[in-house]
């Protein structure tokens, strides 16, 4: 019977032993597969960046263009108004000056309106 028992108790060790062994074989698996996983996020996080940067900077290269394309809009409507105001000027110079000349030259002598009111109320009084 001590054969059997010890014959039992050396089969239980090597059950324990395979047990071990195959516990150890899942727990090494599954570092493994924790390590795959990191690795391939990894990487997809990379290609979306790569993705994302790379869209970011068409929207930026293709908005930037629309602005030089604004500013050149903005640049030929100034133009075209400063030349309607010079146009204007150039027609209208003349007939100014004669205007300012004609004002300057023609002195109108003539009471000031408050001094002019106060006589017609102290006539008005007398």
């Amino acid at each position: 019977m001590a054969a059997q028992q010890s014959q039992g108790i050396q089969t239980l060790l090597e059950a324990e032993k395979e047990a071990a062994k195959i516990v150890q074989k899942a727990r090494t698996y599954r570092t493994q597969k924790l390590k795959d996983a990191r690795n391939e996020a990894s990487k997809e996080i990379e290609q979306l960046k790569s993705k994302k940067e790379k869209e970011f900077n068409d929207f930026q290269k293709e908005h930037e263009g629309s602005t030089s394309n604004s500013q050149n809009t903005v640049d030929k409507e100034t133009e075209e108004k400063l030349e309607q105001l010079n146009k204007a000027f150039e027609a209208n110079r003349e007939e100014v000056i004669n205007k300012l000349l004609d004002r300057v030259v023609d002195v109108k002598t003539e009471l000031h309106r408050n001094l002019q009111l106060k006589q017609q109320q102290q006539q008005q009084k007398a």
